[in-house]
Order: structure tokens, then sequence, then C-alpha cells
């Protein structure tokens, strides 16, 4: 199969956290920043999320991210790159603007037109891992339900639509319940809505563990341990044992209704997808990932994300996706370190890594585009 690539020729920000102006001209090859830690090599990463559906990598608020100096934080910030898509050209933007109001709202443009999170997600999908992420598999269940949420996401753009219909629903739903005295058409029509988006939600799920699963077991044997990924929740459960979606909706549906006094009693819904889990195990050792040393953790993770890559690569409803690695050296040997490098040269959307020291990146040699970065100012690196 000839698969097409994906990669960013041109990154430009404007008033971005420590970056008051950075112009970046790029090719085909892995982006590798270095530098001291506060030099602003994760803002640039920070950045590049900004045009994915979501709040980054941070989480961070529009006015977090604008840089510093003004008195109210609320000056407008920009983000904007060419992105190179299987020889077609896109040009994404996203940004914060001030309200009349005195506020800031978010902007995203897909070639000079009000885009849609959903029209970005297609554009240039993205998978992203952080040091915080280290330890995912020993945190909180949250944690891993939001990433495995992002990779749905990158692969079936309508997931966040879902995601966002079913919270307003839950959150309204459980306001009606506070009140004890609420319309039961009203409330059941909310429930409905619930019913309706947490099936998608835990159907697309269920896709994505599918093709995760298939790409991981095709991956030979090396640097990094293979996983057996499993989803723990009630809809995800129907769906992995056949059941069609119309029998998930109307019985979780069922369920809602029945539950009210208990949800009203705990202040919130204790079933559906929004409590959901993602559980892995080493495969080769038959361990619990939360089990496994933390440098056997983080190679689970990038052996998970690299199949990711290759899962959406290999999905013709998909396509190629850029990998950003926030201190990608961190708990990797050299001899790990290198066989990553491959890996992102091998696959079709562009690797973006940080790292302290240049050194880390020798192993690429040539076939990286290696930058200095040093109190919010980047410099090309002599090759």
């Amino acid at each position: 199969m000839t698969l097409h690539t994906l990669h960013i020729a041109r990154l430009t920000l404007s008033d971005f956290r420590n970056h008051a102006a950075l112009a970046l001209e790029l090719d085909a090859r892995p982006v590798c920043l270095f530098g001291p830690n506060g030099a602003g090599k994760t803002n640039i990463l920070e950045a590049l999320t900004m045009l994915a559906p979501g709040r980054g990598l941070r989480s961070a608020s529009l006015v977090d991210v604008a840089r510093a100096g003004d008195e109210h934080r609320l000056q407008p910030w920009a983000v904007s790159a060419r992105v190179m898509q299987g020889g077609e050209t896109i040009v994404l933007g996203a940004g914060a603007e001030r309200t009349p109001e005195g506020g800031v709202k978010r902007v995203a443009r897909r070639d000079g037109q009000p885009a849609t999170a959903a029209e970005l997600a297609e554009a240039a999908r993205m998978t992203w891992l952080t040091p915080a992420m280290d330890r995912l598999w020993s945190g909180p269940a949250g944690d891993r339900r939001r990433f495995f949420d992002r990779l749905t996401l990158a692969r079936a753009t309508e997931h966040g639509q879902s995601a966002a219909a079913y919270e307003r629903a839950m959150r309204e739903r459980q306001r009606l319940l506070a009140d004890r005295n609420f319309d039961d058409a009203w409330l059941s029509g909310l429930e409905r809505e619930m019913s309706a988006h947490g099936a998608a939600i835990a159907a697309a799920r269920v896709e994505t563990l599918q093709r995760l699963q298939q790409a991981i077991d095709a991956r030979p044997d090396g640097a990094f341990p293979k996983a057996i990924l499993a989803l723990e929740g009630a809809l995800e459960a129907r769906f992995q044992a056949g059941a069609k979606s119309a029998d998930v909706e109307e019985d979780f549906a069922s369920l809602l209704r029945d539950m009210r006094g208990r949800d009203a009693g705990a202040g919130r819904a204790l079933d559906g997808p929004h409590r959901s889990d993602l559980l892995a195990r080493h495969a080769a050792k038959d361990m619990a990932a939360d089990q496994c040393s933390t440098g056997e953790q983080k190679a689970l993770l990038l052996g998970l994300t690299l199949a990711q890559a290759r899962a959406l690569a290999e999905d013709p409803g998909a396509g190629p996706s850029l990998i950003l690695i926030d201190e990608a050296a961190a708990h990797l040997d050299s001899v790990r370190r290198a066989a990553l490098f491959e890996e992102l040269l091998a696959n079709p959307g562009q690797a973006w890594l940080t790292g302290t020291d240049e050194n880390l990146f020798e192993a690429f040699g040539p076939r990286a585009a290696i930058f200095e970065v040093r109190e919010g100012r980047v410099y090309a690196a002599s090759q």
C-alpha cells in the first residue's frame, strides 16, 4: 500500500507563551528542538496542538497561552501552519481575539475560512506524548479516558461532537435532578440524547481499539513492547459482544430512567461512557501496565503511539498523523532512542521532538531538521 504523507511546511507563532514571533520553514523531515528547560520548546509543540480540536497539549485556557506582558493577559495570539497532506496544501490558523465585552474568544480557520473542530482534525491529525503521561497507566482513569478519546478523535472526527453533546445533556439532566421538581418529558428527552450520543462514543472507541490492537499485533517485536488493550465500560462491552446500536441506546436510556433517584443523591450520573477506562497489559510479561517499571510504562506508551500512527495511515477514512513527543529521550536508553527515531522516520506523518541536549538526536544525523531554542527564539543548529 502506498501511503500519502503529512508534514508542516511552515509554522508561525505570534504572542504565544514566551514566543513574541516565530517563523519556521520546514521540509518533511522530523523536527527536533533542543535547549534548556524554560526556553520555549514545549510551547512550540503546544502551539501546534492548538490547531487540533480541544485545548491543546496542556489543556490551557485561551488566556493562559497568551504571551506575558499585557496587564490582563488578554492580548491576541495566533498560530498558523501551512500543512502538506498528500500533495495538497492546507493553511490552518488558530488564535484568540478580544470580544466587544472585553473577554476573549477562540477562532479557527482553514484556508482562510472559519473551521469546525472536525475540519481541523481532518487537516492535521496528531498524537502527542508529554512527560506527565509517563505514568498514564498507573494514574487516574480520567487521564486514560481522555488520552484514548484523543486517539479516537484522530480517526473519527465526529467523536468530539458526540462527546460534547453527551456532556451537555448530562449536565442538564443533573441540573433537573437536583431541582427534584422536573418535567418528565423534558428529562426523558435529555436521557435519550445521552443514550444516543453515549452509544456513538462507545462504538467509536471500540472500533478504535480494534484497529489499534490489530496495528499493535502486526508490529514486529523490538524495542517497544506490545500491549494488550481493553476497554472497561458497560456500553463498550455491549458493542464488543456484538450488540446493535439501537439496543444499546434503548437499554442505556432505560437505565438512566431507573437510576434517577440514585444519580440525584450522588450528584452525578454513575453510569455511562464518561466513567469508562482504558486498560493495558505488557504482552510479553503478561503483566498489568500499572505494575511495570516507569521505563516499561513509557515504552508501552510509545509502542502504542507508533501503532496508532500506522493504524491511521492505513485507514482509508483517516490518514497519516503528526507525532509530537515532548522530552523524547526521557527514560530511554540509546538503543531504544535510536529505535524510536527509525520508526518515526518510517512514519508517513512528520515527527516533532524536544530534548535538552542536541546530542540526544545524533542518531538522526542529517535526516532531521534540528533547531536550538533559547529564550523564546529558535536557531537552526549546525549540521
